[in-house]
């Protein structure tokens, strides 16, 4: 019988909707602007496709991990770590030496790039880990591609091979205040399978023919915006390049949204985008995938909601990238948290990545 350590961060992911672009620090105001819990909810959504696995958990009490093992109908498990109701890096780090010297053969967290670097923290490549996405932003190369496809990957741990993968987190204020500055903080041992896994987060640069076309790329979505309907733009280089193309102001990290010719409201959280939605049912979304990664939907993405995806259509949202971009990244992800509104996008998207240019992306689904 494999023994599994599972650990969860109560906290990950609180940043997402409410527009703090992460969470470190931030818990506390996070709650206080209706941000709700997401990790528990991700964490039982794989743990309950693997009830009738020959698995011994390892976990820590209440919201760390024995909540959700409890909830997702899973009984053969040990508690070994006493967590208090307020949950630090300490205890993710303190928990997961005890499943390590009690023999883990892989450690499960739940969490974003911060809860990464504290597994790696405690067990540095002595153990594998995995990670059940449940942050904002999930740059690291550690991470299931969704809560269903680390189900397969923990069942097949024997199997698997096992991969060297980075663990990257990203400045978060840096981030809130508009610059990106990431940094490896080391290397992790993964559990690997194609397709099952996502890429680390690429940047790609802006100077010569990339930069060229990512001007190509605004050149054709100013003109195709320009006929007055509403629209939202996503965050990256090749949408604030659209706006400055059309004489708008955008954030570079954010969300931004426009309608009669004017930035209507900037940087939004998902309650903002609901209200800018309900006033114009009308509007386009413009997105950019993640480089290498692919995510064009479920990283860093948070405030936009499957609500808000429900009320603006999969058919009105349009995918930009540079083909340099396209090249590193040959399948598309969505991972909304909500398995309806995933299902509802077609097999394939259109992606612009130039001026009248056009390519089709599988978007990727589970496997299971």
């Amino acid at each position: 019988m494999q023994r599994i350590g599972l650990v969860i961060n109560p906290i990950a992911g609180l940043g997402g909707t409410v527009g703090l672009k992460g969470t470190d620090g931030l818990s506390e105001e996070a709650l206080k602007r209706g941000a709700e819990p997401r990790s528990l909810l991700r964490a039982e959504e794989t743990l309950s496709l693997l009830v009738n696995e020959p698995i011994e958990f390892l976990t820590a009490s209440g919201p760390m991990g024995e909540d959700a093992l409890r909830n997702a109908g899973i009984s053969r498990y040990t508690v070994l770590y006493e967590c208090n109701t307020t949950t630090t890096a300490k205890d993710t780090v303190a928990a997961c030496r005890a499943y390590a010297d009690a023999g883990a053969g892989l450690i499960l967290f739940v969490g974003g790039d911060g809860t990464a670097r504290d597994v790696l923290a405690a067990v540095g490549t002595s153990t594998p880990l995995l990670g059940i996405p449940a942050g904002v932003k999930m740059y690291s190369a550690v991470f299931a591609t969704d809560p269903q496809a680390a189900a397969p990957l923990i069942r097949d741990i024997g199997s698997l091979p096992l991969r060297d993968a980075e663990v990257l987190d990203v400045d978060e204020e840096a981030y809130r205040s508009g610059r990106l500055s990431t940094r490896l903080y080391g290397i992790a041992r993964i559990p690997y399978r194609s397709g099952f896994v996502q890429h680390a987060k690429e940047t790609y640069g802006t100077q010569g023919d990339e930069e060229r076309q990512r001007r190509e790329i605004a050149r054709f979505m100013a003109a195709v915006l320009s006929s007055g309907r509403p629209f939202i733009l996503g965050a990256g280089s090749t949408t604030e390049a659209i706006a400055e193309e059309m004489g708008l102001p955008k954030t570079l990290l954010g969300i931004d949204a426009y309608a009669g010719g004017t930035r209507f409201a900037g940087d939004l959280d998902a309650r903002s985008l609901l209200s800018f939605l309900e006033i114009h049912p009308d509007a386009r979304l413009i997105i950019s995938p993640i480089g290498s990664q692919g995510f064009i939907l479920g990283r860093g993405t948070q405030v936009i909601t499957p609500a808000a995806i429900s009320r603006i259509g999969p058919e009105n949202i349009i995918v930009v990238a540079t083909p340099e971009k396209l090249r590193g990244t040959p399948l598309l992800h969505i991972d909304t948290g909500d398995r309806l509104c995933d299902a509802a996008f077609p097999e394939t998207i259109r992606v612009i990545c130039g001026y009248g240019l056009a390519e089709r992306r599988t978007i990727a689904r589970s496997g299971i």
